[in-house]
């Protein structure tokens, strides 16, 4: 029994346009390691990203070979298109090993495919392709040129289909209810992992129609002193009054987020903070309002920049990064990012986590928007809306 999450169409589309791009950069194959970029081509999906895997594309060649520890072939044969011939595992004596590597086995593969390739593409900063993959791969393969093709599958995933939106849509919903759970557990005394653990119920248990999964990290939690800080996780001491909560979550749909942070208030916020939040959602509003196909990433940014400097108020980090597809450890997808110096265009069904935090000397405060890029502007992708959150 096969479990498709997309079309044997739709995935051949994908990897047409893999191949016009490696035409482009004169690529006779591509190994793919990113977990994101093989599920995204063939529809593997295990967490078994801690072992190496790849999916092998070869230009002349028809399909993909997805090659991987024995114990996961299975999970390739339920998750992937790929007919089993094209399935090929490999023995647990290269797994942990200092004698042998399974970059090895996966070069005699290539060459026994393709005897004289020249050229191969690898993921360089891919977060699971190791020095001592590539070491290996350099070693079993003296006469091929390895190329940098770190952001090739990246790029390609940067539009998305119709079918990718709508489980942008349901991780939006999904990420709807684990702020709502968490603004409803969340009170002085409570402790921190207890608020956490509402928002784990809420993400696995979805909606009445799907089901969740869980996001590439750990709610991000910046409580009291904490709020200051980008990416702190939860503890276990219990919430002061009278302090801030910085929470960043999403929702997972089929490996697909929509992220969104919110900031809740325990107590009655001082006059400055009420007017601080007025102005980072006077930003956001801003920035928002440019966005439709055909502007660059950075006009958005310098919309949001120019109502923030009329306040005094300077965020010093980008303003935001696509989104979709994502495995740990992060659901941005390392292409675009909204800042200035990015001239990326928008296009219609791109999609983006505006994130409006500030992280100031003694407080922060994120407020945020997912949204993906409609024929006209934009979608929202979730629904919350965007205000600060006072928990009297």
């Amino acid at each position: 029994m096969r479990i498709l999450n997309f079309s044997e169409a739709e995935y051949e589309s994908r990897l047409r346009r893999i191949k016009d791009r490696m035409l482009e950069e004169g690529l006779d194959a591509l190994v793919v390691t990113e977990p994101a970029n093989i599920y995204y081509l063939s529809g593997y999906d295990a967490w078994s990203f801690y072992t190496v895997q790849a999916l092998v594309i070869f230009q002349e060649i028809k399909l993909p070979f997805w090659i991987g520890r024995m114990v996961d072939a299975p999970s390739a044969l339920v998750t992937t298109y790929l007919p089993e011939e094209r399935i090929i595992p490999y023995p647990d004596i290269y797994v942990h090993t200092a004698e042998r590597h399974a970059s090895q086995f996966i070069a005699e593969i290539i060459l026994r495919e393709l005897p004289r390739v020249k050229v191969i593409g690898v993921e360089m900063g891919a977060y699971y392709y190791t020095a001592r993959d590539h070491a290996e791969f350099v070693k079993a393969m003296p006469n091929v040129h390895f190329k940098d093709a770190e952001l090739l599958v990246n790029w390609v995933r940067f539009v998305k289909s119709e079918q990718e939106i709508a489980y942008m849509r349901e991780a939006g919903e999904i990420t709807e209810r684990m702020m709502a759970r968490a603004v409803e557990a969340a009170a002085p005394g409570v402790r921190e992992c207890d608020v956490a653990a509402a928002i784990y119920h809420a993400q696995m248990s979805g909606t009445e129609s799907f089901g969740g999964l869980p996001a590439t990290s750990p709610p991000h939690m910046g409580f009291g002193v904490r709020a200051c800080e980008a990416h702190p996780i939860f503890g276990d001491r219990p919430i002061d009054p009278n302090s801030v909560a910085n929470i960043e979550i999403s929702g997972c749909r089929l490996r697909y987020h929509a992220p969104m942070s919110r900031t809740i208030y325990f107590g009655k916020p001082p006059q400055s903070y009420r007017d601080l939040a007025s102005h980072l959602i006077e930003g956001i509003d801003a920035s928002l309002d440019v966005v439709r196909p055909g502007v660059a990433c950075e006009d958005i940014e310098l919309a949001w920049r120019k109502t923030m400097t009329s306040h005094g108020i300077e965020k010093e980090n980008r303003l935001g990064y696509s989104i979709g597809v994502a495995y740990t450890p992060t659901w941005g997808e390392r292409t675009a990012s909204i800042r200035h110096g990015d001239r990326t265009l928008l296009e219609r069904g791109v999609a983006f986590h505006l994130m409006a935090g500030l992280w100031l000397k003694d407080t922060g405060i994120t407020i945020t928007q997912s949204f993906v890029v409609s024929e006209g502007g934009y979608e929202a992708l979730t629904k919350t809306p965007r205000e600060l959150i006072v928990n009297n």
